[in-house]
């Protein structure tokens, strides 16, 4: 076991730094591939490479002597002011990497994909969405950060057509502590408990605990079939639900009125004018972001749980975790 070696791009995101720890904790040796310095925290023993997936040359360097890619370097926002760099990043620096992989000698790779793909925003599914669920039209995507993934899933599943051992995992809303990018899950949590959003759209999210996460993406290494996918993902859970498990927990009051599909995508588009056009800044809505939740895809994620062995730590004790590392990185504006 302490022969192996790894390459996990994006290896110091909010996914990759959980994946990370958990390799080291097995003795597997760990090379990461990203654009952003990790954090102080970040674990000991590792062989940090600084560089983009769009970089050619230092993808091949990277995976000199690996035996398993997980990749995940990709812009997982639900807004930029430049558009075009969900379409570099995520789609050209996937399709990059998977071609420099083809020429190396490894014994697995595991893609990671979002679920955020699996259902139409225009057509939302009455069921619950497998793995097996036929995927939307690229055009049916709700923005451009899942039109790009859509785009990189195709290049995924070419990849095993011509052969790759490669493994496609969705993993659907994490929640936990060390979300240093504040991606749209822990941002939305932060801004409830900071009293920014006086109303909320109800949608339903399939959530899961980051650790539980990054381990399915181990798990997919060992165990998962070639060709297959697998969807990481635990409760599917109303955002009512876990408003009223922050308040009943943390004692900040939550608010009580809904708001319909058409007034929160309204209230996205006048946000994003403004960050677009004026302030630069990420809107508190998105435009993506109301289109996704629009969709409400509820998952089956017994594929995972019984092919994988993936573990389904409790929703609550997620996002009060959550919680807890939002109040000590000192993002919260009032006490919980």
């Amino acid at each position: 076991m302490a022969s192996r070696q790894s390459l996990v791009t994006g290896g110091s995101g909010f996914i990759g730094q959980h994946l990370v720890r958990q390799l080291l904790e097995r003795g597997i040796s760990v090379r990461v591939l990203d654009v952003k310095k990790p954090a102080k925290d970040f674990p000991k023993g590792v062989q940090f490479i600084q560089g983009s997936v769009l970089d050619k040359e230092l993808i091949a360097k990277a995976l000199k002597g690996v035996d398993t890619l997980y990749h995940l370097a990709a812009n997982p926002h639900l807004w930029a002011k430049d558009k075009r760099v969900f379409l570099r990043l995520n789609y050209e620096g996937t399709k990059l990497v998977l071609q420099q992989a083809a020429k190396a000698n490894l014994e697995r790779i595991i893609y990671t994909s979002t679920e955020a793909i699996l259902g139409s925003f225009r057509h939302p599914p009455a069921f619950l969405i497998t793995e097996e669920t036929p995927l939307p039209k690229p055009e049916e995507m709700a923005g451009p950060y899942t039109h790009s993934k859509m785009l990189a899933e195709l290049e995924a599943r070419t990849a095993i057509e011509h052969g790759l051992p490669l493994c496609i995992v969705y993993p659907s809303t994490p929640v936990g502590p060390g979300d240093a990018n504040l991606t749209a899950s822990t941002a939305m949590i932060r801004d409830f408990l900071n009293g920014k959003n006086p109303a909320y759209y109800n949608c339903t999210l399939n959530w899961i605990a980051v650790e539980d996460v990054a381990l399915g993406h181990f798990l997919a290494a060992e165990k998962g079939r070639i060709g297959e996918g697998y969807i990481l993902g635990n409760e599917n859970c109303s955002l009512s639900r876990i408003l009223t498990l922050l308040e009943e927990n943390l004692g900040v009051r939550m608010p009580r009125r809904r708001i319909p599909f058409g007034l929160a995508l309204g209230a996205a588009r006048v946000a994003e004018f403004v960050s677009n056009h004026l302030t630069g800044k990420e809107p508190v809505a998105s435009l993506e972001g109301v289109r996704l939740a629009k969709a409400g895809l509820e998952l089956d994620c017994r594929k995972a749980r019984q092919e994988l062995g993936l573990p389904q730590t409790s929703i609550k004790k997620a996002i009060l975790a959550t919680a807890e590392w939002l109040k000590k990185e000192g993002h919260l504006e009032r006490s919980c």
